[in-house]
């Protein structure tokens, strides 16, 4: 497809001039005599790029790039003859993507073009991964349980507090504690996660805290740890039910002073972490069976969140099942038109002992292996 250029400029010479370079390149273009003729074809139309001139009469070039810029994402040039360096920073400042002044150099023009069409697309990419990820993080769910936990998650999220979100294999912890970064005033810094269920014993020490060169053997170079790493936003410590006696004493160490160590070393580093932990296990009864510190769970439940199971929202159950249905018909290139009302109560009927996660399983293998219409005999079947 050819990209989409739009010209806005009062001289008709200069106008004609840059069309059939560009349409000579094989760009679509546009043009507009004024900035009132070019705002409209800007709401009207998407562009690529939009060539700008500073200069016109009744709107301005700068009142145009003002306007433009609250209703579209598109790169804009700014062009003029009576270019001068104050003229160019005050453009760029206001939001332009570049300035060229005229008269105007043809290879620098292609350049800032194309150097745009990257920038749009680069744009383009960076909204439709971050809806996908917003999809991917979605909290659905309308049942009473649901409703509860969303607004815990409104009224903690903005504080500091450490937070330990608790609940069965699937139930969805992962996506509390992101909601809860997402709705912090720490969005914008760091979120590490550290599965401490996935790294062995003997190494979660140096994932949490860093280590020194040559602090054990195979360390041959200096690390930061996650807790450095997350220095300014949130460190989720997932599964910490399963997280060394050892390890659990450094960060408790860590939670009362602000300060950590790496492995090998005896320098004292600040940070100024957030914490968010979650298990599946009771952490009540791992302290009773000397599995887990009690101090440290004192330091971590400040907040406590349950995350209820799947058997206790069977009503959210319709509303998860077109959720992932979309999802996937997405991610997979299908094409679902229905999912029946049989199909949906089947669904509601099973047990879900891997809850939200087994759900979205289950939904993925009927998309991929039922047809256009998904039926209770599809159920039956593939579940």
């Amino acid at each position: 497809m050819m990209p989409k250029v739009l010209i806005i400029d009062d001289e008709r010479s200069i106008r004609n001039t840059i069309k059939e370079i560009l349409e000579y390149e094989k760009y679509q273009v546009l043009t507009a005599v004024d900035g009132k003729e070019g705002l409209e074809l800007i709401q009207q139309t998407t562009f690529d790029a939009i060539l700008c001139d500073i200069k016109m009469p009744d709107i301005d070039g700068m009142e145009v790039l003002e306007n433009a810029i609250k209703i579209t994402d598109s790169p804009i040039i700014m062009i003029s003859g009576h270019g001068n360096i104050d003229i160019a920073v005050e453009s760029i400042k206001k939001g332009a993507y570049d300035y060229i002044s005229k008269p105007l150099d043809l290879n620098r023009l292609l350049v800032t073009l194309r150097n745009a069409f990257d920038k749009k697309t680069l744009v383009t990419e960076t909204k439709k991964l971050r809806k996908k990820v917003k999809n991917q993080n979605a909290m659905i769910g309308k049942t009473t349980a649901m409703v509860d936990l969303r607004a815990m998650i409104e009224k903690v999220a903005p504080t500091n507090a450490r937070v330990l979100i608790t609940g069965e294999n699937g139930t969805g912890k992962e996506l509390v504690a992101r909601a809860l970064f997402e709705a912090s005033e720490r969005n914008k810094s760091p979120f590490i996660e550290v599965n401490c269920a996935a790294i062995p014993s003997e190494l979660i020490e140096s994932q949490l805290f860093g280590h020194e060169k040559g602090s054990f053997t195979s360390a041959i170079k200096q690390r930061k740890g996650d807790f450095e790493l997350a220095h300014g936003g949130t460190l989720f410590l997932d599964e910490i039910g399963d997280m060394s006696l050892s390890a659990q004493a450094k960060v408790l160490r860590a939670l009362q002073e602000n300060k950590i160590t790496r492995v090998g070393g005896e320098k004292e580093i600040p940070v100024d972490v957030r914490i968010i932990a979650a298990t599946n296990k009771n952490l009540k009864d791992e302290i009773k069976k000397g599995n887990f510190r009690e101090d440290l769970y004192h330091r971590l439940s400040v907040i406590v969140m349950q995350v209820p199971p799947l058997s206790q929202r069977i009503d959210d159950i319709p509303l998860l099942v077109l959720h992932f249905l979309n999802q996937t018909c997405e991610e997979q290139g299908k094409r679902i038109t229905e999912i029946s009302q049989d199909a949906l109560k089947n669904l509601q009927a099973l047990k879900w002992s891997g809850n939200i996660r087994e759900l979205r399983n289950v939904v993925e293998r009927l998309v991929i292996l039922g047809d256009e219409k998904i039926g209770s005999a599809d159920v039956e079947k593939y579940v």
